[in-house]
């Protein structure tokens, strides 16, 4: 997140980003601070989460437009609100600035949140894996890159600039990539929650591929499932099996995101 022309916050779910960008720094000579603030993070995400949201915040709120954000003060907590999530649904984030306030931020938001039944909770799975959003170290991990998954539209190779690891993109742009990373359909009885290890991916018998997230659609009502594939087997339509833990299930390489691929859920205003 940018909050200032030169201050930027870096906030993720995996790895050591303070140790690595300190390690840029130094060898980048760069004229920069990095610190870790006293800086907490909180998501509400869900259909109702804009309504809590206005209940905190006013009908101002509204006008935060996907990927932006605000600086507010609520009552005397110092706060920076974004429209951003995890989920592929309408939601927030919620960066708490004084650790001392924590408590308080939490009954505020939960009052606010009591008529909508609001409650504490964690990354619905479904939901992601609906929205095809990738999960570190299942669907993507050091091995992948952005051609495989494609990212490729958030990459601008064609700049003067020099960036880590522009060196090897440029390869394998120019060589192509051997893996894709496609939507497929399940064909088997509703799956009893997400997979907990990789399932592979079988043509004629011949491992082609792996299932990275799957999980059973009540919305879609089917098993839809994120998947590494080679290239050659990745056009939609094609026909594959799945190995399980329990037994092989014909499958179908299907479109994706499996559900509101034009993000409009989670873009509109509210």
């Amino acid at each position: 997140m940018r909050l200032g022309k030169n201050h930027f916050w870096l906030s993720l779910g995996d790895s050591d980003i303070l140790l690595w960008a300190q390690g840029l720094a130094i060898n980048s000579g760069m004229d920069v601070s990095i610190i870790e603030p006293d800086v907490s993070p909180l998501q509400l995400q869900g259909p109702k989460s804009g309504e809590i949201m206005k209940v905190l915040f006013g009908d101002s709120i509204k006008n935060l437009k996907y990927y932006w954000l605000k600086e507010i003060v609520l009552q005397r907590i110092p706060l920076v609100v974004s429209r951003t999530g995890w989920s592929s649904e309408l939601g927030y984030e919620i960066y708490l600035r004084d650790g001392s306030k924590d408590n308080q931020l939490w009954e505020m938001i939960m009052q606010a949140g009591k008529n909508f039944n609001l409650k504490p909770g964690h990354t619905s799975s479904i939901r992601r894996i609906e929205g095809g959003m990738l999960s570190y170290h299942a669907d993507a991990d050091i091995h992948t890159n952005p051609f495989e998954l494609g990212l490729d539209r958030l990459i601008n190779l064609d700049s003067d600039y020099k960036f880590i690891g522009k060196e090897a993109l440029l390869k394998i742009k120019k060589n192509g990539i051997k893996r894709k990373q496609v939507g497929i359909r399940i064909d088997c009885e509703p799956l009893q929650g997400p997979n907990s290890t990789f399932w592979p991916i079988l043509k004629e018998g011949v491992k082609i591929g792996k299932i990275t997230s799957a999980v059973y659609s009540p919305r879609l009502k089917k098993n839809i499932a994120l998947a590494m594939i080679l290239k050659e087997y990745s056009n939609i339509g094609t026909l594959v099996s799945i190995e399980t833990s329990k037994e092989i299930f014909d499958a179908e390489i299907i479109n994706k995101p499996f559900y509101d691929p034009n993000k409009k859920i989670v873009s509109s205003l509210k």
